[in-house]
């Protein structure tokens, strides 16, 4: 079994399944497709990424070329998530806005003809950077969690022991 993937995706859907009752709130309703959207508090993306590095961390160390390729996975996708992702759910809320403001127009004056879109595009794609911090500091304890009390093996007992010492001590 691959622990840090597992690891990981179970921090997914815990970030994906806390963001249900805030949907019911704004929606008073939920719907499957709920679990896969994006955008909202918790960031599932944060949580993953964060969940494998602090795993990975843990595990083989901070200095490790694990975890220095998990980090930097995450340094990538929260800059996407607040950044790339975020400024195109802002400009899909101006089309669709644009798209409203087009349609009274066109009904004023007939010889201009438009074809109004079925549904409206997507606006909630990107994270506000209290959504991506909440997303990391869950996939940071869930990762933790979960390296800590992975049995260890034969070889590995007394390197696990050593760490959540080392762990401990900075704690208190």
């Amino acid at each position: 079994m691959n622990r840090a993937l597992w690891t990981s995706l179970v921090s997914i859907g815990a970030a994906q399944a806390m963001k249900i009752p805030g949907r019911i709130r704004e929606s008073g309703r939920w719907e499957w497709k709920d679990l896969v959207r994006t955008g909202g508090m918790p960031s599932s993306h944060s949580a993953g990424v964060a969940a494998l590095a602090a795993y990975l961390g843990v595990k083989k160390g901070v200095s490790s070329p694990f975890f220095s390729l998990s980090a930097l996975l995450g340094v990538i996708v929260i800059y996407d998530a607040m950044g790339i992702r975020r400024h195109t759910g802002l400009i899909a809320s101006e089309v669709n806005h644009l798209e409203k403001t087009v349609v009274k127009l066109t009904e004023k004056s007939s010889p201009h003809l438009h074809q109004k879109r079925e549904k409206e595009l997507e606006e909630k794609l990107g994270h506000l950077p209290e959504e991506v911090l909440g997303g990391a500091l869950l996939g940071t304890l869930i990762g933790w969690i979960s390296a800590v009390t992975e049995p260890a093996s034969k070889g590995r007992a007394a390197k696990a022991s050593q760490v959540i010492r080392r762990l401990w001590a900075r704690l208190t």
